[in-house]
């Protein structure tokens, strides 16, 4: 591939998710990664700070949340809104075109402890991002808590069935459903 194609970012992710397929996480370098994409280290260090980053892209995951959440129409439960952040998470980033390479991903953090730890930080700053928004939608911080951690569950069954799944059905529609069964598991006595 010639270095001036675009989507370095992408091919860099893929690259790293192939080697770490391959040979494994511990033993695939930077320069193992930024060599399969057909790019130099440099580049790999515009994009990444690490090779652990290569699998996490940054903020813009949390973009589309808040901004989901802020969206929610007047009058939405804390659940709503919640609800319409994971149909955009499931427009913006886990599409049925992209289902293989995140069931591959999640196959390689699964076998990781670093990108374990490192999944676990992101989701744990995704979760605090959406409890922020709900507090600017004036949700009292106790509820956006507990409906932000509910819709971070939601979304970590949801990923696990989508991803697992060979159906053509959406991750927002998988995602609804999972948020409405843990709804229903919280609310029983």
């Amino acid at each position: 591939m010639a270095r001036w194609e675009p989507n370095t970012a992408e091919r860099l992710s893929q690259a790293a998710l192939e080697l770490f397929a391959e040979r494994g996480y511990e033993q695939t370098s930077v320069i193992d990664i930024a060599q399969r994409a057909g790019l130099g280290k440099t580049t790999f260090f515009r994009h990444f700070q690490d090779k652990r980053e290569v699998l996490f892209h940054g903020a813009e995951t949390d973009d589309w949340l808040t901004d989901a959440i802020a969206e929610a129409p007047e009058g939405s439960t804390p659940l709503e809104a919640i609800a319409r952040a994971l149909d955009a998470a499931g427009a913006a980033l886990f599409t049925l075109p992209r289902r293989s390479f995140i069931a591959r991903r999640q196959a390689v953090i699964t076998a990781n402890p670093e990108l374990q730890e490192r999944e676990a930080l992101k989701n744990l700053r995704l979760t605090t991002s959406m409890v922020e928004a709900l507090k600017r939608r004036g949700v009292a911080e106790l509820t956006a808590r507990v409906a932000a951690e509910l819709g971070a569950l939601a979304s970590s069954i949801a990923l696990e069935r989508w991803s697992r799944s060979n159906a053509a059905v959406e991750f927002a529609t998988v995602a609804q459903h999972a948020l409405e069964e843990v709804q229903s598991c919280a609310s029983q006595r």
